[in-house]
């Protein structure tokens, strides 16, 4: 490891948040010297964002831990653009009371896990709509247009891969990566912002941004990407057959999310540990040792740590109490999820309507391979009608039906 001098870059490597940096030794030196405020964008375009996203907050609360600003950049500007990063399609346009409301429920994630205020290291969270809004086209074109260039631009990834698959994309999404250049501009000008985070995906966008400042302002700033996070078995982070992992409770019930990361893969727990907990790393260490059915006790450690600080103390003791009703006991656990059935409803539908599959035609692969069970009895035709009782799939996801 190397010999970081201030704590925030030693935190950050030591529990595997850095993937690149635009000059480490610079802004281990700067972080060392003074308080650094910092800052990482996110997109509105859903009304809470998912474990996907999980890391860059947490990443946001390194830097405070570590005496440094966080600043949270709602993009209610960018929204309205869609970032073309690692799409093949053009977002669908939201209205601007969608991306407004879609903000007030972000907020609430972010509540949980920093600490806003007044003070010098205090969270702030600001909205990108309230300068990209105000810059007429004109002024844009001359101030910041000239400082890319065309041929630059065609190298990035994210028009590159687009083009390359025979993929439109429409000018509103090229200049994507123009307004989050100015965005770190603006904010480096504006509120003495001289680092940018983010996903390794978002490397061009903040390189763009640490040039812009550089050429507009001769401001040297500084970025900091982290690796791209998979699970162990290769799938992307927050997404899982039922659909996204969200953070917010409106969007995904306390003891789903927790039972999220209590089904990790083994080989996962060590580094969820490090990077989505407060654990110290020696407790870090003991936990991703221990072996066989062991490792469960782990798991459930880091469930509740987790829930702990995206949806609170109460929510974590409630949904370990219910996965210990269900699978020590037997019960049905006050918190499982419940549908009320439909007349007629079948039990292929009543599994997808629980989120236990994506589809009826992933039910019913599940019930031909005898995962299913009602009320203890194994289901062999999907078509069969639903009735009250307690529904489960496998070992691990159970649910109710009233």
């Amino acid at each position: 490891m190397s010999e970081y001098k201030s704590d925030l870059l030693r935190v950050l490597e030591s529990r595997g948040y850095v993937h690149q940096t635009t000059d480490a030794a610079g802004l281990d030196a700067l972080a060392a010297r003074q308080i650094v405020p910092g800052y990482i964008g996110f997109d509105a375009t859903a009304p809470s964002l998912h474990v996907g996203s999980l890391v860059q907050i947490m990443m946001l609360r390194r830097l405070q831990q570590a005496g440094h600003k966080p600043v949270v950049v709602m993009g209610g500007g960018t929204t309205r653009i869609g970032d073309p990063t690692g799409r093949d399609e053009s977002r669908k346009m939201l209205t601007d009371e969608a991306i407004e409301a879609n903000i007030a429920g972000i907020r609430t994630a972010f509540e949980n896990l920093l600490v806003f205020g007044d003070g010098p290291t205090d969270a702030v969270m600001v909205n990108n709509h309230d300068w990209l809004g105000k810059l007429g086209y004109i002024e844009l074109l001359q101030t910041v247009g000239t400082h890319f260039t065309i041929n630059r631009m065609l190298t990035f990834d994210s028009v590159r891969l687009r083009l390359e698959r025979e993929q439109p994309m429409t000018f509103l999404e090229f200049n994507y990566m123009i307004l989050q250049g100015y965005d770190f501009r603006h904010l480096s000008k504006e509120m003495g912002v001289r680092l940018q985070m983010g996903g390794s995906d978002q490397w061009g966008n903040i390189i763009n941004g640490v040039e812009l400042g550089r050429r507009m302002d001769g401001t040297e700033l500084f970025g900091l990407t982290t690796p791209l996070l998979t699970t162990a078995d290769g799938a992307k982070m927050g997404k899982t057959a039922a659909g996204a992992v969200w953070l917010n409770e409106e969007q995904l019930p306390a003891y789903d999310f927790w039972q999220f990361w209590r089904n990790a893969d083994d080989r996962d727990v060590g580094r969820f540990l490090r990077l989505f907990t407060d654990l110290p790393l020696d407790e870090v260490a003991r936990l991703e040792a221990l072996q066989g059915a062991e490792i469960n006790a782990a798991k459930v450690v880091l469930a509740n740590e987790v829930t702990r600080l995206v949806r609170g103390d109460q929510a974590a003791k409630s949904a370990e109490s219910t996965a210990s009703t269900t699978f020590a006991g037997g019960g049905a656990g006050e918190d499982l999820p419940t549908i009320e059935l439909e007349p007629g409803m079948t039990i292929a539908a009543a599994l997808t309507a629980l989120g236990f599959t994506a589809s009826n035609g992933e039910a019913k692969r599940k019930v031909a391979e005898g995962a299913v069970k009602l009320d203890g009895e194994t289901i062999v035709d999907p078509a069969a009608p639903a009735h009250d009782g307690r529904i489960s799939l496998g070992k691990k996801r159970h649910g109710i039906l009233r």
